[in-house]
Protein backbone atom coordinates (compact mmCIF):
# COMPACT_ATOMS: atom_id res chain seq x y z
CA UNK A 1 0.00 0.00 0.00
CA UNK A 2 1.24 3.41 -1.18
CA UNK A 3 2.50 5.31 2.01
CA UNK A 4 -0.04 8.29 1.33
CA UNK A 5 -2.64 5.93 1.70
CA UNK A 6 -3.75 6.15 5.41
CA UNK A 7 -4.55 2.53 6.65
CA UNK A 8 -8.09 2.27 7.90
CA UNK A 9 -10.13 -1.17 8.12
CA UNK A 10 -12.10 -2.18 5.31
CA UNK A 11 -10.13 0.90 3.09
CA UNK A 12 -9.97 -0.64 -0.44
CA UNK A 13 -7.19 1.55 -2.85
CA UNK A 14 -8.51 2.90 -6.05
CA UNK A 15 -5.23 4.08 -7.83
CA UNK A 16 -2.89 7.23 -7.61
CA UNK A 17 -2.69 7.21 -3.95
CA UNK A 18 -6.07 7.75 -3.45
CA UNK A 19 -8.36 4.84 -0.99
CA UNK A 20 -12.08 4.32 -0.45
CA UNK A 21 -14.83 2.21 0.95
CA UNK A 22 -17.62 0.29 -0.19
CA UNK A 23 -20.01 2.68 -1.41
CA UNK A 24 -18.31 5.85 -0.14
CA UNK A 25 -16.52 7.29 -2.60
CA UNK A 26 -15.80 11.31 -1.43
CA UNK A 27 -14.08 14.43 -3.16
CA UNK A 28 -13.01 15.29 0.45
CA UNK A 29 -9.81 14.50 2.43
CA UNK A 30 -6.62 13.66 0.97
CA UNK A 31 -8.29 12.80 -2.37
CA UNK A 32 -7.83 16.60 -3.87
CA UNK A 33 -3.63 16.39 -3.69
CA UNK A 34 -4.23 13.45 -5.90
CA UNK A 35 -7.14 14.40 -7.98
CA UNK A 36 -5.97 15.92 -10.95
CA UNK A 37 -3.41 13.21 -11.69
CA UNK A 38 -5.85 10.45 -10.90
CA UNK A 39 -8.99 12.07 -13.27
CA UNK A 40 -6.31 12.83 -15.98
CA UNK A 41 -6.08 8.79 -16.03
CA UNK A 42 -9.59 7.74 -15.23
CA UNK A 43 -11.04 9.53 -17.64
CA UNK A 44 -10.58 9.20 -21.83
CA UNK A 45 -9.42 12.30 -23.40
CA UNK A 46 -9.61 14.49 -20.12
CA UNK A 47 -7.68 17.36 -21.18
CA UNK A 48 -9.10 17.05 -24.79
CA UNK A 49 -12.55 18.30 -22.85
CA UNK A 50 -10.84 20.95 -21.88
CA UNK A 51 -9.68 22.08 -24.79
CA UNK A 52 -13.12 21.84 -26.40
CA UNK A 53 -14.59 23.97 -23.45
CA UNK A 54 -11.83 26.32 -23.94
CA UNK A 55 -12.66 27.23 -27.79
CA UNK A 56 -16.59 27.28 -27.09
CA UNK A 57 -16.32 29.77 -24.84
CA UNK A 58 -14.61 32.22 -27.31
CA UNK A 59 -18.25 32.64 -28.87
CA UNK A 60 -19.99 33.50 -25.21
CA UNK A 61 -17.17 35.88 -23.18
CA UNK A 62 -17.63 39.58 -23.09
CA UNK A 63 -15.92 42.12 -20.83
CA UNK A 64 -18.80 41.68 -18.65
CA UNK A 65 -20.06 38.17 -18.56
CA UNK A 66 -20.58 36.07 -15.46
CA UNK A 67 -19.51 32.47 -15.91
CA UNK A 68 -19.45 29.49 -13.23
CA UNK A 69 -17.95 26.26 -13.25
CA UNK A 70 -20.28 24.02 -11.52
CA UNK A 71 -18.19 21.12 -9.33
CA UNK A 72 -14.62 22.86 -9.84
CA UNK A 73 -12.69 20.86 -8.06
CA UNK A 74 -8.91 21.67 -7.89
CA UNK A 75 -9.91 24.79 -10.01
CA UNK A 76 -7.77 23.91 -13.17
CA UNK A 77 -11.02 24.66 -15.96
CA UNK A 78 -11.82 27.54 -14.50
CA UNK A 79 -8.34 28.67 -14.24
CA UNK A 80 -7.51 28.07 -17.91
CA UNK A 81 -10.89 29.75 -19.15
CA UNK A 82 -10.01 33.12 -17.02
CA UNK A 83 -6.71 32.92 -18.36
CA UNK A 84 -7.98 32.12 -21.60
CA UNK A 85 -9.96 35.86 -21.09
CA UNK A 86 -7.36 37.88 -19.90
CA UNK A 87 -9.49 40.81 -17.75
CA UNK A 88 -12.98 40.00 -19.62
CA UNK A 89 -15.32 38.10 -17.28
CA UNK A 90 -15.86 37.10 -13.93
CA UNK A 91 -15.06 33.00 -13.33
CA UNK A 92 -16.82 31.85 -10.15
CA UNK A 93 -15.82 27.88 -9.74
CA UNK A 94 -18.35 26.40 -7.27
CA UNK A 95 -17.76 22.68 -5.32
CA UNK A 96 -19.38 21.62 -1.73
CA UNK A 97 -15.81 19.90 -0.76
CA UNK A 98 -13.99 22.72 1.29
CA UNK A 99 -11.22 20.76 0.82
CA UNK A 100 -11.24 20.88 -3.08
CA UNK A 101 -11.69 25.04 -2.62
CA UNK A 102 -8.83 24.88 -0.31
CA UNK A 103 -6.50 23.25 -3.53
CA UNK A 104 -8.18 25.45 -5.82
CA UNK A 105 -7.43 29.12 -3.38
CA UNK A 106 -3.43 27.65 -2.96
CA UNK A 107 -2.92 27.08 -6.51
CA UNK A 108 -5.01 30.64 -7.81
CA UNK A 109 -2.49 32.47 -5.29
CA UNK A 110 0.35 31.36 -7.17
CA UNK A 111 -1.37 33.35 -10.50
CA UNK A 112 -2.16 36.76 -11.45
CA UNK A 113 -5.08 36.09 -12.29
CA UNK A 114 -7.90 38.82 -9.88
CA UNK A 115 -11.45 37.73 -11.65
CA UNK A 116 -11.20 34.34 -10.34
CA UNK A 117 -13.26 33.16 -7.23
CA UNK A 118 -13.93 29.78 -5.62
CA UNK A 119 -16.44 29.29 -3.13
CA UNK A 120 -17.41 26.00 -1.27
CA UNK A 121 -20.87 25.74 -1.56
CA UNK A 122 -23.91 23.54 -2.85
CA UNK A 123 -24.69 24.45 -6.46
CA UNK A 124 -27.97 23.36 -5.82
CA UNK A 125 -28.59 26.37 -3.66
CA UNK A 126 -26.03 28.95 -4.90
CA UNK A 127 -27.77 32.30 -5.69
CA UNK A 128 -26.22 32.57 -9.44
CA UNK A 129 -26.58 35.63 -11.12
CA UNK A 130 -27.43 36.04 -14.88
CA UNK A 131 -24.47 34.60 -16.62
CA UNK A 132 -23.65 33.51 -20.08
CA UNK A 133 -21.47 30.86 -19.70
CA UNK A 134 -21.48 27.78 -17.65
CA UNK A 135 -19.40 24.51 -17.46
CA UNK A 136 -20.28 20.93 -15.52
CA UNK A 137 -17.48 19.15 -16.15
CA UNK A 138 -18.02 15.11 -14.91
CA UNK A 139 -20.18 17.01 -12.25
CA UNK A 140 -24.03 16.09 -12.72
CA UNK A 141 -23.45 12.44 -12.72
CA UNK A 142 -22.68 12.93 -8.82
CA UNK A 143 -25.97 15.05 -8.37
CA UNK A 144 -28.41 12.45 -6.93
CA UNK A 145 -31.11 12.09 -9.50
CA UNK A 146 -34.12 13.15 -7.19
CA UNK A 147 -32.62 16.17 -7.71
CA UNK A 148 -30.90 16.61 -11.22
CA UNK A 149 -34.09 18.01 -13.11
CA UNK A 150 -33.83 21.14 -10.45
CA UNK A 151 -30.60 21.68 -10.84
CA UNK A 152 -30.62 21.78 -14.86
CA UNK A 153 -33.56 24.29 -14.29
CA UNK A 154 -31.49 26.63 -12.38
CA UNK A 155 -28.90 25.86 -14.98
CA UNK A 156 -31.42 27.50 -17.51
CA UNK A 157 -32.49 30.29 -15.46
CA UNK A 158 -29.60 31.71 -14.79
CA UNK A 159 -27.93 31.71 -18.43
CA UNK A 160 -28.96 35.16 -20.45
CA UNK A 161 -30.81 34.88 -23.51
CA UNK A 162 -28.02 33.55 -26.00
CA UNK A 163 -25.51 32.06 -23.73
CA UNK A 164 -24.07 28.12 -23.17
CA UNK A 165 -23.91 25.61 -20.76
CA UNK A 166 -21.62 23.07 -20.90
CA UNK A 167 -22.05 19.23 -20.36
CA UNK A 168 -19.65 16.62 -19.62
CA UNK A 169 -20.54 13.47 -18.23
CA UNK A 170 -20.17 9.96 -18.06
CA UNK A 171 -23.42 7.75 -20.05
CA UNK A 172 -24.77 4.73 -19.96
CA UNK A 173 -25.73 2.65 -23.02
CA UNK A 174 -29.48 2.45 -24.51
CA UNK A 175 -30.04 -0.72 -23.43
CA UNK A 176 -28.31 -3.63 -21.76
CA UNK A 177 -26.31 -5.19 -24.77
CA UNK A 178 -24.54 -1.76 -25.20
CA UNK A 179 -23.82 -0.90 -21.61
CA UNK A 180 -22.12 -4.54 -21.45
CA UNK A 181 -20.01 -4.04 -24.42
CA UNK A 182 -18.66 0.16 -23.14
CA UNK A 183 -18.17 -1.19 -19.61
CA UNK A 184 -16.17 -3.77 -20.70
CA UNK A 185 -14.01 -1.06 -23.15
CA UNK A 186 -14.24 1.03 -20.50
CA UNK A 187 -12.77 -1.32 -18.17
CA UNK A 188 -9.94 -2.68 -20.76
CA UNK A 189 -8.80 1.32 -21.50
CA UNK A 190 -8.00 1.65 -17.21
CA UNK A 191 -6.04 -1.78 -17.71
CA UNK A 192 -4.31 0.46 -20.77
CA UNK A 193 -3.60 2.93 -17.86
CA UNK A 194 -1.94 0.63 -15.64
CA UNK A 195 -4.61 0.57 -12.75
CA UNK A 196 -4.64 -3.22 -11.32
CA UNK A 197 -7.87 -5.72 -10.87
CA UNK A 198 -8.46 -5.14 -8.03
CA UNK A 199 -7.79 -1.02 -8.05
CA UNK A 200 -10.18 -1.25 -10.91
CA UNK A 201 -13.04 -3.28 -8.90
CA UNK A 202 -12.36 -1.59 -5.72
CA UNK A 203 -13.34 2.04 -7.73
CA UNK A 204 -16.67 0.55 -9.11
CA UNK A 205 -16.90 -0.37 -5.04
CA UNK A 206 -16.32 3.27 -3.83
CA UNK A 207 -18.85 4.91 -6.59
CA UNK A 208 -21.95 2.31 -5.84
CA UNK A 209 -24.24 4.62 -5.51
CA UNK A 210 -22.09 8.15 -5.13
CA UNK A 211 -22.13 8.09 -9.15
CA UNK A 212 -25.26 7.68 -11.19
CA UNK A 213 -24.80 8.46 -14.96
CA UNK A 214 -27.99 8.99 -17.51
CA UNK A 215 -28.32 7.79 -20.84
CA UNK A 216 -27.45 9.98 -23.86
CA UNK A 217 -31.32 10.23 -24.41
CA UNK A 218 -31.95 10.86 -20.37
CA UNK A 219 -29.52 14.02 -20.28
CA UNK A 220 -31.17 15.45 -23.39
CA UNK A 221 -34.79 15.43 -22.11
CA UNK A 222 -34.05 16.57 -18.86
CA UNK A 223 -32.30 19.36 -20.45
CA UNK A 224 -35.23 19.49 -22.81
CA UNK A 225 -37.65 19.79 -19.88
CA UNK A 226 -35.39 22.68 -18.45
CA UNK A 227 -35.65 24.58 -21.50
CA UNK A 228 -32.73 24.16 -23.58
CA UNK A 229 -34.04 24.00 -27.49
CA UNK A 230 -30.78 23.88 -29.22
CA UNK A 231 -28.86 21.27 -28.23
CA UNK A 232 -25.66 18.84 -29.89
CA UNK A 233 -22.95 16.67 -28.60
CA UNK A 234 -19.79 18.07 -28.96
CA UNK A 235 -17.85 14.98 -27.57
CA UNK A 236 -18.15 11.51 -27.77
CA UNK A 237 -16.03 8.61 -26.31
CA UNK A 238 -16.95 5.11 -25.38
CA UNK A 239 -18.94 6.06 -22.01
CA UNK A 240 -18.14 10.13 -22.28
CA UNK A 241 -19.92 12.31 -23.62
CA UNK A 242 -20.03 16.34 -24.06
CA UNK A 243 -23.20 18.10 -24.56
CA UNK A 244 -23.76 21.80 -26.48
CA UNK A 245 -26.56 24.01 -25.21
CA UNK A 246 -27.85 27.19 -25.76
CA UNK A 247 -30.55 29.31 -24.20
Amino acid sequence: MPASVPEVKNLEVVGDGIASNNAAWTFGGDTPKHFDSHVSKSVPKYKDGHEIVLSLSDFFIKSDSVCYELGSSTGTLTRQLATRHGSSGKWIGIDVEDAMTQQANQSLAKTSLNNVTFVTDDILTYPYEKSDFIVAYYTVQFIHPRVRQELFNRIYESLNWGGAFVLFEKVRGPDARFQDVISSLYVDYKMEQGYTPGEILAKTRSLKGVLEPFSTAGNQEMLGRAGFKDVMSIFKYICFEGFFCIK
